[in-house]
């Protein structure tokens, strides 16, 4: 199985599901930056990931007065995640290939 990380990349078996955590809208506690940051990183990247890896589940959840954050569902049900306030759209994206290759 392939991801799109600016190029293909191999992804790991032991990867079961990716769950990206954003909030669309306005909150007392978190930023625009915040806000734009998500919906560029769902523009730009989300389509290509996507259509590079057609079956794998990534999933975007939008949620309530919440810190932006990614969390990664490894096998035998381990868990990460990892926040991604006040990172810029590339930043969130390294984020997300670092977690999809660990």
């Amino acid at each position: 199985m392939y991801m799109y990380l600016g190029l293909a990349l191999l992804y790991p078996h032991s990867l079961e599901t990716a769950i990206l955590q954003i909030c669309y809208t306005a909150m007392k506690l978190h930023s625009n930056m915040d806000r734009q940051t998500n919906r560029e990183f769902i523009e730009s990247h989300y389509v290509p990931i996507k259509q590079s890896n057609p079956n794998f589940p990534i999933l975007i959840r939008e949620c309530s007065d919440i810190q932006p954050r990614v969390f990664a569902r490894y096998e035998f049900g381990q868990e990460s995640s990892s926040s991604l306030s006040n990172l810029s759209s590339e930043e969130v994206m390294k984020v997300v290939s670092k977690m999809a290759t660990a």
